[in-house]
């Protein structure tokens, strides 16, 4: 590993002691945050509520610099503690009474997307999922459920389970044709696969910083600009208002995407993310890719000339940052690798996810491991 990517691999302490492949599920913390923990916990044991007046700095700062990683337009990005607040707010805007009141996802989603529109059936929304029949996307079924009583389409950019990657162009064309809005989870994706959100054209687009982007449990939401005056969330908190500061009782809301906003933020999360943006940022999406790229490949080789299964598809068109492996007793060996220092995650199979901080050597090692503890 030479150039950009081999100087930010000494940015991370976990990779001292450890292989670490598991950025699919939580991300490596750079070394950067541990100053950013000390200054907080100065400015909280010598507090003075002027301390406000630079968190809010900080959390503004770090908006935009999402804002920009990702290709959106000031003002249009906003954070909260996870994406399950951010997509319920989002649900709150809608209007489900009516002919268009239905929600078409995928089965291959995360959790938290059934959950909580199956949830706005009580507000008569209509849940309907499109089945996969497999690791992948099937567009057809997905296009197919869309109709003329489509009010959101809410998909993955790349499954969680399988790393499979979503074609997001021709499923935000079909659902624009027939006059629906489009919401792209892309936490499994933001810092491993490059994401241009105004090009795209989506909606709304709501990521993570805790798995790709190597930050800390916080989550943003970015909303297309010419919606935001249309759009007033049912849940919502003092902070979405449009001069919060003045703690008013006025129920104006902010102009820009900081109407999605709750309650009291947490500056912290956002000041130890930033940490990590930057780096990712620094590096590039193209660089990152490429080398995921290269990585995944040989994870597959690998895989291939053991006879394990491979749950990803093979065209990195199609595929993320991370791959799934599938034998008898994987999510034994899962344990077995952890306890050697070879950390992966395991869902219906080994989760694979090097990262633009891993070497082709350490890949090269796990697979060494997984073939001797599968056979």
């Amino acid at each position: 590993m030479t150039g950009r990517l081999g100087a930010v691999r000494g940015e991370f302490p976990v990779l001292t002691d450890c292989v670490y492949l598991n950025s699919n599920s939580t991300g490596a913390i750079p070394r950067g945050v541990e100053p950013v923990l000390h200054h907080y916990w100065h400015t909280l044991s010598h507090w003075r509520d002027t301390a406000w007046t630079g968190w809010l700095d900080e959390l503004t700062d770090y908006r935009e610099a999402l804002a920009t990683f990702i290709g959106a337009p000031r003002g249009t990005v906003i954070t909260d503690v996870n994406v399950s607040t951010l997509l319920g707010r989002i649900g709150t805007c809608l209007d489900f009474r009516g002919e268009r009141n239905r929600v078409i996802t995928t089965d291959l989603e995360f959790p938290t997307v059934p959950r909580i529109w199956a949830g706005f059936g009580r507000y008569g929304a209509e849940l309907v999922v499109a089945g996969s029949g497999g690791p992948e996307f099937d567009l057809d079924a997905i296009e197919g459920a869309i109709d003329e009583r489509t009010r959101l389409v809410c998909v993955a950019h790349g499954s969680a389970t399988t790393g499979a990657l979503l074609d997001l162009e021709r499923i935000v064309a079909r659902a624009h044709e027939a006059g629906a809005l489009v919401a792209v989870d892309a936490f499994q994706t933001v810092g491993a696969v490059p994401l241009d959100v105004t090009a795209l054209g989506a909606d709304f687009v709501l990521g993570g910083a805790h798995k790709w982007l190597c930050g800390a449990h916080t989550a943003f939401l970015y909303v297309r600009s010419d919606l935001l005056p249309e759009l007033r969330p049912a849940a919502t908190g003092w902070f979405a208002a449009a001069h919060p500061l003045e703690v008013s009782a006025s129920a104006e809301p902010a102009a820009d995407a900081r109407r999605f906003a709750g309650g009291t933020p947490v500056p912290v999360a956002a000041m130890m993310s930033r940490v990590g943006l930057d780096l990712v940022a620094a590096v590039g999406s193209a660089e990152i890719r490429a080398h995921s790229l290269a990585c995944t490949d040989k994870i597959i080789e690998r895989a291939d000339a053991a006879g394990i299964e491979v749950r990803t598809p093979r065209d990195p068109a199609r595929r993320g940052g991370m791959i799934n492996l599938r034998f008898p007793g994987d999510r034994l060996v899962a344990s077995e690798l952890a306890r050697r220092g070879m950390i992966c995650s395991w869902r219906d199979g080994l989760r694979v996810a090097p990262h633009f901080y891993n070497t082709i050597d350490e890949v090269e090692l796990f697979l060494d491991a997984v073939t001797e503890l599968a056979r």
